[in-house]
């Protein structure tokens, strides 16, 4: 069996979204963190390089941007939160 750099990366992609979710269900990462949000955005684009590059499926392609936008959004979010916050008084 031949693992190609873009199957690396589908596994790699789908490790980091597990492993943030289980960190997340052991309350080692807060959902509103960057680091979780991270783990999620970089294992979304892992898994989508692996589906452009390997075997594509619209459906599976589909989710892994949602994943990106939504683990995007949170980031966001939590960075403006926290600039409000060191910014009170």
């Amino acid at each position: 069996m031949n693992l190609f750099w873009y199957d690396w990366a589908g596994y790699i992609g789908v490790a980091l979204v597990l492993l943030a979710f289980f960190l997340l269900q052991e309350r080692k990462l807060q959902g509103n963190g960057l680091i979780y949000q991270l783990m999620n955005i970089l294992g979304a684009i892992g898994v989508m390089l692996s589906l452009c590059f390997g075997n594509f499926n619209l459906a599976a392609f589909i989710m892994q941007v949602a994943w990106l936008l939504i683990g995007s959004y949170g980031m966001v979010r939590g960075i403006k939160r926290r600039r409000e916050t060191d910014e009170l008084p």
